[in-house]
């Protein structure tokens, strides 16, 4: 089955069970923000999240600064947000629970 992005209706039932994540119409993804105590706890959030990309085969761009580690979830071969990044999205907030 082919990759195909959200459209309006899907995109908006989606975030409403994602409330910590917001949409980015410029590059058509999600994207949530982090803050941790330290650089340390910060990396380790990021390991935890790289092992769950792999295992899905869907990685974020991501930005790390310290302690606060910027997220951005879209899939390109679709166009924009997809299935799989809300799938993504809530793995990671199961981490962060």
């Amino acid at each position: 089955m082919a990759l195909r992005s959200l459209d309006d209706t899907e995109r908006t039932a989606a975030l409403s069970h994602l409330p910590k994540w917001t949409y980015d119409a410029d590059s058509k993804g999600i994207r949530r923000e982090l803050l941790f105590s330290d650089f340390a706890e910060a990396f380790g959030f990021m390991a935890r999240v790289a092992i769950l990309a792999e295992k899905a085969d869907h990685h974020p761009e991501w930005f790390n600064v310290y302690n606060r580690v910027e997220i951005l979830l879209t899939t390109h071969d679709a166009g924009g947000l997809s299935q799989r990044d809300i799938s993504m999205a809530a793995l990671i907030d199961q981490i962060t629970s």
